[in-house]
């Protein structure tokens, strides 16, 4: 089965203490069935070239740079963008020396209805709204590639983003079926007890976004472009482990493999 590019992006405020924005899938989808995500889904091919003269803050080169590719990075950010709006309703983009504020909220919300019932086109939205994507608010932060054994695979790059201030977050009730915003302690507690179903590498951004005491805090460290830990799994009982730096058996366990890496702690003092 072939791996589907993808990208997703987890948006961060402070409410007043730092929470992040999470969605919970419909149980009829075929991947990842009933979770609890962050936004995100796979790359459209119109992500690429058709997109490209609507962007703003970043090239291919830049983009496939910052994401260790010789090309077609670019594509990555404007999924990111593209699904935040599909899924959340929250738009990354400015027209003019304008953000959104001279858009009509419901007018928007009525193209994106026609986006998710596949009668819009995104990049046409675009070019008739007179808008530019924003692709300078969002940062990577992680690389996860879906283990073998999944009924799709996808090559995932996580982004990180600060809320936009003067939106307001949506489920599209069709892909996602709620929508709220969580602590991430509590999130990672809350699915230690079994009460929040969330995929390995949704676990284990959570748990880096425990360290953050503010969004502010949290972007400054993606921003900064850290140097990434390379993530390890390794397979007990049927059940995928997922390893990094300071774990138990990352260097000396069995059956390891690379699966990704991880760019985001905080900063040193």
């Amino acid at each position: 089965m072939p791996i589907r590019p993808a990208a997703t992006v987890m948006l961060v405020a402070d409410l007043p203490e730092l929470h992040v924005l999470m969605l919970r899938r419909a149980a009829r989808q075929v991947f990842a069935p009933d979770m609890w995500v962050y936004p995100g889904g796979a790359v459209d091919p119109a992500d690429a070239e058709d997109a490209a003269p609507h962007v703003h803050g970043l090239d291919d080169e830049e983009a496939s740079r910052r994401l260790g590719l010789v090309s077609g990075g670019l594509a990555f950010w404007v999924a990111a963008v593209r699904e935040c709006f599909e899924e959340a309703g929250v738009l990354f983009a400015h027209g003019g020396l304008d953000h959104l504020d001279h858009l009509d909220a419901e007018r928007l919300g009525r193209r994106r209805a026609a986006l998710n019932r596949h009668e819009e086109d995104f990049v046409a939205l675009l070019a008739e709204e007179g808008l530019r994507l924003d692709l300078g608010a969002l940062h990577p932060v992680a690389h996860w590639v879906t283990p073998l054994g999944s009924p799709r695979r996808f090559d995932t790059r996580f982004f990180l983003a600060a809320f936009p201030a003067g939106q307001e977050a949506a489920h599209d009730d069709g892909e996602a079926v709620h929508s709220a915003w969580v602590r991430p302690a509590e999130a990672v507690a809350a699915w230690r007890r079994d009460e929040l179903s969330m995929m390995s590498p949704t676990v284990r951004m959570l748990m880096c976004l425990e360290h953050f005491t503010s969004a502010a805090e949290a972007v400054a460290a993606a921003a900064a472009g850290l140097e990434p830990h390379q993530v390890r799994v390794r397979r007990r009982e049927g059940v995928y482990e997922i390893l990094l730096p300071g774990d138990a058996s990352y260097e000396t366990g069995e059956d390891e493999s690379e699966f990704g890496w991880v760019a985001l702690r905080r900063l040193e003092p």
